[in-house]
C-alpha cells in the first residue's frame, strides 16, 4: 500500500478510503467487521463513515458498527485515521441538525460514544450550512481541537467560493482550517475541476472523491445485472443515457485488460490533486476488485483517450492555450 498526506496536513493516508456507508442498509455487521478486517490487513488505513449513515434518523447504526469493530482491539483504533461527518438530521427540534456550535458539539459527543473512542482524526462538515456564520463554525472546530476531540476538520460537497471563505475565516484566526474536502468526482461527473479542484490545490486541501464508479455506471454496468444498484431502475436509465460512452468505455477497458472499476479508480489516483477514492464495498468481492487500481498505470496517450470519451467540463485542456 502507498501512503500519501491528506492535503497539506502531516498525516498520511491510504491511497485508498474505505467508505462505511453501506454498513447497515446492506451489509450485515458480522460481513461489516470481515471487510474492515480485510481492509486494514491490506493496509487501508483510512475509514470513512458519517452519523446519518444507516439512515435511521439519530441512531447513526454505521458508527456504531464500526465502534463495535473497533472495540475489539487488537491496534485497531490505533493503525487507523477515523473520519466521519457532520450536519444531518439526527432528530425533529431544532437544534439536531446544520452547522450551529450548538449542534456540533453535541454531534461530536454523540458520535464519539457511537465509535466507542475519545478523539476523531478527522470530522468533516457533511455539507455548507448557509445560515451559520464561519466565526461561529470555526469556533466550536477550534473548541474541539482544544479539547483533544478532534484533531483535523475536513467538508464535503463544498463550493470552490465555501472553501475560500472557510480558509480565508481560518487563516485570520491562526487555525489550520479544512485539510480535505470530499467532492463527487468521477469520470462521468467533472463538475469539480472548474472551481473545487483548483481552490482545493490553492488552499493545500485533498481531494476525497466519493462515488467513484459513478453509482456503479463505471463499473461494468452494461452487463446485466439482477441484484445491487446497478439493477435498480433509475441506474438503468442513466446506463441508457450514457450508453454510447459507456460502450466506448468499457471497449477501452479490454485494450488496457482491466475492469472498467479498476480504470476508473485508476484514472481518479491519477489525479493530481486526489488523495484518495473512497471505495464502498457491500461485499468483500467488491473491496478485492478494487485494489488492483492500485497497480494500474495509465499512459498518457490512455489518460487522453479517456478525456476523449468523457470531456471534462472546462473544454480544451490548458496546454491548448500555450501560445
Amino acid at each position: 500500500m502507498h501512503y500519501v498526506h491528506l492535503g497539506r496536513s502531516g498525516v498520511r493516508v491510504s491511497r485508498l478510503c474505505l467508505g462505511t456507508m453501506n454498513f447497515g442498509p446492506q451489509t450485515s455487521e458480522t460481513d461489516s467487521f470481515a471487510i474492515m478486517d480485510q481492509a486494514l490487513e491490506r493496509g487501508i488505513n483510512f475509514f470513512d463513515s458519517a452519523n446519518v449513515y444507516g439512515w435511521k434518523v439519530g441512531e447513526g447504526v454505521t458508527e456504531q458498527i464500526v465502534g463495535r469493530w473497533l472495540s475489539q482491539g487488537g491496534g485497531r483504533r490505533e493503525k487507523i485515521v477515523l473520519a466521519t461527518k457532520v450536519y444531518g438530521r439526527m432528530g425533529d427540534w431544532p437544534n439536531q441538525s446544520r452547522l450551529s456550535a450548538l449542534h456540533i458539539k453535541r454531534a461530536c459527543e454523540e458520535s464519539l460514544r457511537r465509535l466507542q473512542t475519545d478523539h476523531l482524526d478527522l470530522y468533516q462538515m457533511h455539507h455548507i450550512d448557509r445560515e451559520c456564520p464561519w466565526e461561529e463554525i470555526w469556533q466550536a472546530m477550534e473548541q474541539l481541537c482544544r479539547e483533544g476531540k478532534v484533531l483535523y476538520v475536513g467538508s464535503s460537497n463544498f463550493a470552490g467560493w465555501h472553501i475560500a471563505q472557510a480558509q480565508e475565516m481560518a487563516k485570520s484566526r491562526h487555525f489550520l482550517g479544512l485539510i480535505s474536502e470530499q467532492s463527487l468526482f468521477n469520470l462521468l461527473e467533472r463538475t469539480v475541476e472548474l472551481e473545487v479542484i483548483p481552490a482545493c490545490q490553492a488552499y493545500g486541501i485533498g481531494i476525497i472523491p466519493w462515488s467513484p464508479l459513478a453509482r456503479g455506471l463505471l463499473g461494468g454496468a452494461l452487463s446485466t445485472h439482477t441484484t445491487g444498484r446497478r439493477a435498480d431502475e433509475d441506474v438503468r436509465k442513466d446506463i441508457e443515457t450514457h450508453r454510447a460512452k459507456l460502450e466506448a468505455y468499457e471497449q477501452f477497458c479490454k485494450t488496457v485488460n482491466a475492469t472498467p472499476a479498476t480504470v476508473a479508480l485508476a484514472w481518479l489516483l491519477h489525479q493530481p490533486a486526489v488523495t484518495a477514492p473512497i471505495i464502498g464495498p457491500r461485499t468483500m468481492e467488491q473491496l478485492t476488485t478494487a485494489l488492483p487500481a492500485l497497480e494500474l498505470t495509465l499512459t498518457p496517450d490512455s489518460l487522453k483517450t479517456l478525456d476523449t470519451i468523457f470531456p471534462g467540463p472546462g473544454g480544451a485542456a490548458p496546454e491548448a492555450y500555450a501560445w
